[in-house]
Order: C-alpha cells, then structure tokens, then sequence
C-alpha cells in the first residue's frame, strides 16, 4: 500500500495535577492509503478525536512518529482540510466568503480560488446560495458548506472530527451519500471518526475499531462492499454482519457508542 498518512508507536499523555501521567493514547500503529477512506470507532474518551487532532498538527503527540505524504507532521499543514461537528462559520461571511477562507490565509490566487469555490459550492449542491450567511441555511447546507471549506485549497487529506453528529437522522444519511460522492469524485484521503456504526460502515474501505482509554487498535476491519453505495446497502448480508461485529467488539470493551 502507498501510504498517505503514517502513524507509527504514538502516544498522548497528560500529567495531573499531583504529576502522574494519564495515557490518552496507548502506542497507535496505522498506515491509510492514498485515496483510502478509513472510519474511527471506538467508546467514549478512547482517545479518537485526539488521533485526529495529532494528525491535523493541532495537538502534540507524546511519543512516536506521524506523517503524511511521508513529511513528518510538526503542526497545522495546508496539505490538510479538518471539518468538525460544529460548522464553525463566521456568521458575517456568506457561503462563497466561508469558503474561500483558507485560500485568503494561504494567499493562494483569488480568481482561481473562486471559480474551484463554485465548483464545490456546485459540487455539494448549494448552487444558488453562494450569497447566504449561515443563520440562512439549514444544519446539513451549513455542514455542506463546510466541507467544500476544507477542501477549497485542495489538501491531500481530509480529516473528519463526527461531522454529522449534530444532524437528525435523515440528513445525516443525506449526507453520508453526499459525502461518498464527493470522495468518488475527488479520492482524498479520509480519516473520519464518528460514533455511528453503520455510518462508518457505509462510508469507509476499512473501519478501525479502539479500545477504551488508554486507546490503541483493537481490530481493523475491511469492509468490502461495493461502491456507489446506497441505502439499499444497509440490508446487504455483509453490511449487517460488519455491523454485528463492531458491535460485539464494543461491547466486549464494556462501552457502546
């Protein structure tokens, strides 16, 4: 496999006020492919979301290697996009003004930053909002946005911090097969971490599942199924048994998502 992102022995580690070292992080080895779309399970506190952010060069590791593209990871990198649970859009900025933000800080050319802006504004569907601040939208049109944020400077990896836990139930599927044709189309590298089991079943080539803190890979499972997926695809006797699976292994760790 060409790896893209590359994690090898990390740990996070916190000291407490009385000095004694709490692992957040227990040794992580992973390497995910070029291209590769990988979903992060695991129970709560387990340490997920500070993978994730040891990869975005947003928290220090304690100990151990990590890359991308095979360049040591030493702090944020515009080779990058990160989208959160929360939005987070500046609510005096319309959509095409959110989106070019990360172009306007990397200085990166205005006339092209704006027509790929409304390539990816066309891309995720919000074409004809390009002029709408965020109260304007809804939940998912402001997740939408968003994403095509984080990947208006063309990163080579996309890191997801439980994008669509906010969203009721029906727009989160709405945005699941939304956010599989924006991979078919684009083949970034994912690195999505969610609490949802089947979502990170119906997204992702292979599902790694945690263990509770400190956390480390418990089991790394290849999902198989065909692409475009679709909602038929949930009633596909391996989508359901892969479900079954990361359930029993949650389970044994005494905590279920």
């Amino acid at each position: 496999m060409n790896a893209c992102i590359a994690l090898e022995e990390v740990e996070k580690t916190y000291l407490t006020a009385r000095r004694e070292k709490i692992y957040a992080l227990a040794p992580v080895s992973l390497e995910v492919g070029v291209g590769e779309f990988v979903s992060v399970v695991g129970p709560s506190g387990c340490g997920k979301s500070t993978l994730l952010k040891i990869l975005g060069g947003l928290l220090p590791r304690s100990a151990g290697k990590v890359s991308i593209m095979g360049t040591p990871i030493d702090g944020p990198r515009s080779d990058v996009g990160i989208v959160f649970q929360d939005p987070v859009l500046l609510g005096w900025r319309t959509v095409l003004q959110n989106t070019l933000l990360p172009a306007e800080i990397l200085r990166l050319d205005r006339r092209a930053s704006e027509q790929r802006a409304r390539d990816l504004i066309k891309l995720v569907g919000l074409e004809g909002f390009e002029d709408k601040y965020p109260m304007e939208l809804s939940g998912g049109m402001r997740q939408r946005n968003s994403i095509v944020r984080a990947l208006i400077h063309d990163p080579a990896v996309l890191l997801m911090d439980e994008p669509f836990g906010a969203l009721d139930a029906m727009t989160r599927e709405q945005m699941n097969l939304e956010l599989q044709r924006i991979w078919l189309e684009s083949r970034k590298t994912v690195f999505f971490i969610t609490h949802s089991i089947p979502e990170a079943v119906f997204l992702a080539d292979r599902v790694v599942v945690m263990t509770a803190r400190p956390g480390r890979i418990r089991e790394i499972i290849p999902v198989g199924l065909p692409r475009p997926r679709s909602m038929a695809t949930m009633g596909d006797p391996k989508f359901v048994e892969h479900n079954q699976r990361i359930r029993r292994l949650l389970y044994s760790e005494g905590s279920l998502d």
